[in-house]
């Protein structure tokens, strides 16, 4: 099977429900940040230092290129991984691109809670978090419209949401299914 790669904002849900499909699946789970840290023993924050957005940007291009090759996998991309080089483009050619889609109110909602995991918006206040999200979105827009589909992420926020959501993707986008 073909990958099926998940891209979205932060905040949307791609690794909660990659992890999950892959556990009902039975396919593999790759997360492209983690994959990158992995195979360049840095972490992304540091990537980045190092690098420039540039270089770290040209990085993900080449991971991407590299697990767009594999089969069988669930792929969940940086929230800006679209919006650069070929890579929306080497997606749709290589597997199934599914944008999820979650509303304002939810992605300001978990990246409330979740902020300090994330440095980019961790001295954020509230409103100023808000303004982000509405602007940075309206810039990645044209890019994750390219998507083959898009997919409600809002429900993924309670064990019983993510185990419904699962078997809606599923029947949806006909994966294997091991439960």
């Amino acid at each position: 099977m073909k990958p099926v790669f998940l891209i979205g904002f932060m905040g949307s849900g791609k690794s909660t429900l990659g992890r999950a499909l892959a556990k009902a699946s039975g396919l593999g789970f790759i997360d492209l940040d983690n994959y990158i840290e992995t195979r360049f023993h840095r972490n992304i924050r540091d990537l980045f230092a190092e690098c420039g957005e540039d270089g770290f940007r040209d990085i993900e291009r080449r991971m991407l290129h590299e697990v767009s090759d594999f089969e069988d996998v669930i792929v969940a991309c940086g929230g800006g991984t679209p919006c650069f080089y070929d890579n929306m483009e080497r997606m749709n050619l290589a597997g199934l691109t599914i944008l999820l889609e979650s509303s304002h109110e939810k992605l300001l909602q978990r990246l409330k809670l979740g902020r300090r995991r994330r440095p980019l918006i961790a001295s954020m206040s509230d409103d100023e978090l808000d303004v982000y999200i509405r602007k940075a979105l309206e810039s990645r827009m044209p890019f994750y419209s390219g998507a083959s589909v898009r997919f409600c992420s809002d429900f993924l926020d309670s064990q019983e949401e993510i185990d419904c959501s699962v078997r809606q993707f599923i029947e949806r986008f006909n994966l294997p299914s091991i439960k």
